[in-house]
């Protein structure tokens, strides 16, 4: 083990929360496509291991169908609950958000979450319908039941539908953003509106959207660093205010990513990472939604 002792930062959101700059996530790993009732213990594991290695921000999401597994391992990992933060999402079962975190609470074992997100736009393409399940967020914030509230996978123009009416605007949308899909025009519209970007798939370019032009720059950055490149993908989005979510089931990786806590890049080889990632477009998930030519 590397025994990464370096605190991980934190940052400010809107609402005045603060996140931690790197989340352990129970989705990509561990999605459970069949049986939610039958209990994945490696998923446990793997998280109980990632907070004793000091990940306290944990993101989970009912479609997952991992939260049972999630709440059993905050148990088991004994953090104090004011020291994690907790994420989980709605989607399945968007029709009615109030009894979907009444559910996911129940699952995680927890009087409450420290983010609750929609997990998609996808639901309605009627503005009025982004409204009121907007309006049920911050009803669930009012209640205590979550501190705060966002989105994931949204556009600018769901965003404008919220902006319209909300009295609470979202703290996050939670992304996929990596160097081959670095969503330039909606990073400048969060930064306009306050809302702070959370990065999942950012390892992409060295998992799945590899071999590609980022390679040559990973690994002449990580020799310099002495670290891997999966470990410079994570700092370069928390050298731009970009909270990243990981997942590994092995102890060994987890304890490495942490090494991006012990420096920093500087903005020339941000801006490399930058030009290489543009040549190339990636995109790992939502394609069944998205067309593979959409770079937004």
């Amino acid at each position: 083990m590397a025994n990464i002792h370096t605190p991980i930062p934190n940052l400010k959101l809107n609402d005045g929360n603060s996140i931690p700059m790197i989340g352990f996530g129970t989705g990509t790993a561990w999605y459970k496509s069949g049986d939610e009732s039958k209990i994945d213990q490696v998923c446990i594991d793997s998280a109980v291991s990632a907070q004793k290695l000091g990940y306290y921000h944990l993101d989970g999401a009912e479609v997952y169908k991992t939260e049972t597994e999630l709440g059993t391992a905050i148990k088991e990992a004994k953090i104090p609950r004011e020291k994690l933060y907790v994420t989980t999402k709605v989607i399945s079962n968007i029709s009615d958000i109030p009894g979907a975190l009444a559910t996911s609470l129940k699952k995680l074992q927890l009087s409450y979450v420290d983010l609750y997100l929609i997990h998609a736009p996808f639901f309605s393409d009627s503005k009025a319908d982004h409204q009121h399940k907007w309006k049920q967020m911050e009803d669930l914030k009012e209640q205590g039941l979550t501190k705060s509230i966002g989105v994931s996978n949204y556009f600018t123009e769901h965003l404008d539908y919220i902006f319209e009416t909300c009295k609470v605007p979202p703290a996050i949308n939670q992304i996929e953003f990596h160097p081959y899909l670095q969503r330039t025009e909606l990073i400048k519209y969060h930064k306009a509106k306050g809302i702070a970007t959370e990065a999942y798939g950012p390892l992409t370019p060295v998992t799945k959207g590899g071999p590609g032009p980022v390679d040559d720059v990973l690994a002449s950055l990580a020799r310099k660093y002495a670290v891997n490149p999966g470990e410079i993908l994570l700092r370069w989005c928390i050298d731009q205010d970009i909270v990243p979510i990981t997942t590994s089931g092995k102890e060994q990786r987890l304890s490495d990513y942490l090494r991006a806590m012990t420096f920093k890049l500087n903005p020339k080889e941000i801006q490399q990472i930058n030009e290489a990632g543009s040549q190339k477009h990636f995109r790992g998930f939502w394609n069944h939604k998205l067309a593979a030519e959409d770079h937004r």
